[in-house]
């Protein structure tokens, strides 16, 4: 029976339509504004410092000289790389958490050609074998956990998660296998006396060359999702899989090609870190870019072209943050407050941007 004293909610959330693009950036854009008045307020209540002059060093961090410019593009170019190397599994909603596995595979192929081949190959064929080595390795690190999924229907998301430690212990042990010198725990710059199996600058800029090739593959991933058969197949087993099968899609072929295709992109990313930029190897090289690239795809609703937006967004608030510290001698926890602050606010813009908020006069 109906209660006639029943009352309904004063505030209804309800699923909105799809919003034009320039609305949806302008509540973000809102977001990040508010973002930056709450840091403000709280950063004069604990620290008493300006807020502008805070706000000033966020952005001397990134653009304050050419180097650290140059330093800023070459970091959203990998950061874009790895999250570029997620996005067709994400959109087939196969949660591949193993990015950072996957690049140290590459980065080891990589590592392990230039330290292996140097007494026997030129420099342009040790990098040709670098390509191909890390691309296979990649590959091969995303290829099994899809292989298990496709056969076996594990969880991807603990089995990608489980190779990237299998990832760091390999690269572990291959680290005291050629540590210079014996004991010291680390590789050390490799070839640095020959450079063989660096990549080449271009123009005379050492990164610009890692951001030309994460330019590129934006462009072609953007085609490769939008506009090839293979796109059209991860989009339709994103949306259903059953509806996939229906119409004749070999949904574990796929699944096994579009992890094959994202970690070899992962793997090729290492070798920019291990051949292009830090001409070393660590298990730390990637910086934990697997999982930041988890946050830059979804952000931008998994849209190669708006990954460059947020791709700037992080790597631009994590520069700052570190700048900030070292500017007014707070310690690293309080510009992790603030980034986090900015973070939650875009995360939370979200929310606004899926759902309608509308509030009901109550009825007498």
């Amino acid at each position: 029976m109906h209660n006639s004293k029943h009352r309904d909610s004063l505030l209804h959330i309800s699923r909105r339509g799809a919003l034009r693009w320039y609305y949806a950036w302008l509540i973000r854009g809102l977001a990040i504004a508010l973002a930056l008045l709450v840091c403000a307020l709280i950063t004069t209540l604990i620290t008493h410092l300006d807020p502008m002059a805070v706000f000033s060093s966020i952005f001397s961090a990134s653009f304050s000289t050419p180097r650290r410019t140059w330093v800023l593009f070459q970091n959203i170019a990998m950061l874009l790389g790895v999250a570029l190397a997620l996005i067709p599994a994400f959109s087939m909603k196969f949660w591949n958490l193993g990015g950072e596995g996957q690049m140290l595979a590459g980065g080891l192929a990589s590592a392990a050609c230039m330290i292996c081949f140097k007494d026997i190959f030129p420099g342009w064929l040790i990098i040709v074998l670098m390509v191909v080595s890390c691309l296979v390795a990649g590959a091969v690190w995303g290829l099994i956990p899809a292989f298990f999924k496709a056969k076996f229907h594990t969880n991807e998301t603990l089995f990608t998660l489980m190779m990237n430690y299998v990832a760091i212990q390999l690269v572990s042990y291959f680290i005291i296998i050629w540590e210079v010198p014996k004991g010291a725990g680390k590789i050390g710059i490799i070839n640095q006396s020959t450079m063989k199996g660096w990549l080449p600058s271009v123009a005379g800029q050492k990164y610009l060359l890692n951001i030309i090739i994460a330019a590129v593959m934006t462009v072609l991933m953007y085609v490769y999702l939008r506009y090839s058969k293979h796109g059209y197949e991860i989009s339709v087993i994103g949306g259903s899989v059953n509806t996939a099968r229906y119409i004749g899609i070999k949904v574990d072929r796929v699944i096994m090609r579009t992890m094959v295709l994202s970690g070899a992109l992962c793997g090729l990313i290492g070798m920019l870190l291990v051949g292009g930029t830090d001409h070393t190897l660590t298990t730390s090289i990637t910086g934990g870019r697997g999982f930041t690239a988890v946050m830059v795809a979804w952000l931008a609703k998994f849209n190669p072209v708006w990954m460059i937006a947020t791709s700037f967004l992080l790597v631009f608030l994590e520069k700052g943050s570190g700048e900030i510290s070292t500017n007014f001698g707070l310690n690293q926890s309080f510009s992790d407050i603030l980034t986090g602050i900015i973070l939650f606010f875009i995360l939370g813009s979200e929310f606004f941007i899926q759902y309608r908020l509308s509030f009901r006069h109550s009825s007498k």
